[in-house]
């Protein structure tokens, strides 16, 4: 069970989707739709199936629906090298490209505290269909496709969504306390399409994630992966992040990514960037750096 939040008429709605079927719900905010929810004191997808017969049908598909940002966004962490693939792309940068170097980044993916980082503000984070952009001072772009764990204050897992966590790899790798800029800049994070209900997914780790790059409509970048991958547990990640921290409600703590593009690959303006994970849906963007019109950024 997968909520969204949609805007028609400049008005935001709030809709569960039930396999093929979109319902709309009666309220104003997911929050909302969640805290009627625990109040029933039923298992929040049970809850919310005992209501669908009553809430009216959205009448278009996912496809023709101006998504937001599935949820009121508090913010957005990151946890980095969770992946061996991420720590070998980590290394390469660091050390300009010599081969089985060793880098502090192996001292990361082995030691007991994960890397986690802020990533970004909701003002700084685009929905599905938006535009993301890139740095002007970067020659080395690249998306990086993440499942991402949706808490709420008390740092209970909602939920699941995409996220992609936008990164410069030039900026980085040339040195590690670089890293706020080589994350945080204007539109450098999406979220979406969706929340899925936490207790809608039995094994998150069972989960693959696909990114695929297209370029003039030619397919340049496609990769998969399995989640069961992932050096750390979910409850790992999440502990870390709460450790002497307070966070609000749709607090997004994304997980680290196990796809990398190839080392000679940099995203341009004009690319679209589609990151699917099965049981959330597909994240698709558009590199757009220099324009928000709407025609370009709902495509």
């Amino acid at each position: 069970m997968r909520i969204v939040r949609y805007k028609e008429n400049e008005q935001v709605y709030i809709a569960v989707v039930n396999g093929e079927e979109i319902k709309i719900a009666p309220h104003t905010t997911v929050a909302e739709l969640l805290g009627e929810a625990k109040r029933s004191g039923l298992q929040t997808s049970v809850w919310i199936n005992s209501q669908l017969n009553d809430w009216p049908v959205a009448g278009k598909t996912l496809d023709e629906l101006q998504l937001q940002v599935p949820f009121e966004l508090s913010e957005v962490w990151a946890a980095g090298v969770t992946y061996q693939r991420s720590r070998e792309a980590r290394n390469y940068e660091a050390t300009g490209g010599a081969l089985d170097a060793e880098t502090f980044y192996d001292k990361v993916y082995d030691a007991d505290r994960p890397e986690l980082f802020f990533k970004s503000t909701p003002s700084r984070t685009v929905g599905t269909g938006q535009a993301v952009a890139i740095r002007s001072d970067s020659n080395w772009q690249i998306p990086e496709p993440e499942l991402g764990l949706v808490l709420n204050k008390e740092g209970e897992l909602i939920g699941y969504t995409i996220g992609n966590d936008m990164s410069c790899r030039d900026i980085e790798g040339e040195n590690p306390l670089y890293l706020p800029q080589a994350k945080v800049w204007k539109r450098s994070c999406a979220i979406g399409p969706a929340l899925t209900l936490a207790d809608t997914i039995d094994d998150v780790y069972s989960l693959s994630i696909r990114c695929r790059i297209i370029r003039d409509g030619v397919v340049v970048f496609e990769d998969a992966a399995s989640l069961k991958q992932l050096k750390r547990s979910v409850d790992e990640l999440i502990s870390y992040l709460l450790r002497d921290n307070e966070i609000d409600n749709y607090t997004v703590l994304l997980t680290g990514t196990c796809i990398v593009p190839p080392n000679d690959f940099t995203l341009k303006e004009q690319d679209e960037i589609e990151i699917e994970v099965e049981g959330i849906g597909k994240l698709s963007n558009v590199v757009n750096s220099t324009t928000t019109k709407k025609k370009e950024m709902y495509t």
